[in-house]
């Protein structure tokens, strides 16, 4: 009976290493002839305009990337666009809803045990986000606070793991999704929001009153931020990250984040002002797929 179960495994592993082997979302998208791509709707690489128009620095870059895909496939590709969030964007690549998503993931190991991710593109910094006449400068003035974040991610995580944080007691809540959390910060329900420091931005400047807002304190952490895709799909990452770097190396990225952090932009003509980051600058130069632990390491 164990030998039997024994054997068992072993051929479950196999078939296991066989799937993994074998996923080709490539061969899938040649033939569909479209590309679901996952977006977001609320984040600072990734926003929407309503009616179904999906704009932002990643969404752009990912249609390039499959203008590219549709040049290697031999015909122009459909664009269907699926809109994820926190909680559902790691399942919806596993099951194969969408081929690859590129919004504002960030690369950790222990993402990396169910997907992959192409070349890092943005790094991000964790930051606090606070109304003009809070009184809160940093994180000290968060005691006794209320600090939202968006479900799914892991914001506060990094607050809490601030030397800086300890010892300081401040209620937590969680939006829906980066718009919701804005919300709960636009409508006195919270005190601060710490997100991601595109995100922030990216919600201030869509606000109503935009310069009712300031992001405080030092960074809490350095995220590398990538497009996630099936785990072991061999040729759609080489495929992606193909794609980055002509991206990189003809200089149309750096003219992409421009348009899209440097310049106004849509829906209030806002610019959000955020230079390319040394860090960011570093990951085009030398790109590479790097976990966040990484960086934390240095």
């Amino acid at each position: 009976m164990k030998k039997h179960i024994i054997a068992v495994s072993v051929l479950a592993l196999a078939a296991g290493a066989a799937m993994a082997q074998g996923v080709d979302t490539l061969a899938k998208i040649k033939e569909r002839g479209a590309v679901n791509l996952g977006v977001r709707d609320s984040s600072g690489l990734a926003f929407t305009l309503g009616g179904g128009k999906y704009v932002g620095f990643h969404t752009e870059m990912a249609e390039r990337i499959i203008d590219d895909l549709g040049k290697a496939a031999g015909k122009p590709l459909k664009i269907n666009y699926q809109v994820i969030t926190s909680q559902n964007r790691i399942p919806l690549v596993q099951n194969g809803t969408i081929d690859f998503e590129c919004g504002s993931t960030t690369n950790n190991l222990a993402r990396q045990k169910d997907v992959d991710f192409a070349y890092t593109t943005y790094l991000e910094e964790v930051r606090i986000l606070v109304k003009n006449d809070s009184g809160i400068n940093g994180i000290p003035d968060l005691k006794g606070k209320t600090v939202v974040t968006t479900t799914g991610t892991t914001s506060v995580q990094h607050l809490r793991k601030n030397k800086r944080a300890e010892g300081i007691d401040f209620k937590e809540v969680m939006g829906k999704d980066h718009a919701d959390s804005f919300l709960l910060l636009e409508s006195g329900r919270a005190d601060a929001f710490v997100m991601d420091g595109s995100i922030l931005a990216a919600n201030a400047a869509k606000s109503k009153n935009a310069k009712d807002y300031k992001m405080v304190g030092e960074p809490l952490s350095v995220e590398p931020i990538a497009c996630m895709l099936p785990k072991g799909d061999a040729k759609l990452k080489k495929a992606i990250d193909d794609s980055i770097v002509r991206q990189i190396k003809d200089g149309s990225l750096a003219k992409l984040y421009d348009k899209w952090f440097m310049q106004p932009i849509p829906p209030n003509n806002v610019s959000l002002n955020m230079p390319a980051s040394e860090g960011t600058k570093a990951a085009w130069a030398n790109p590479n797929d790097k976990p966040m632990e990484d960086y934390a390491a240095k």
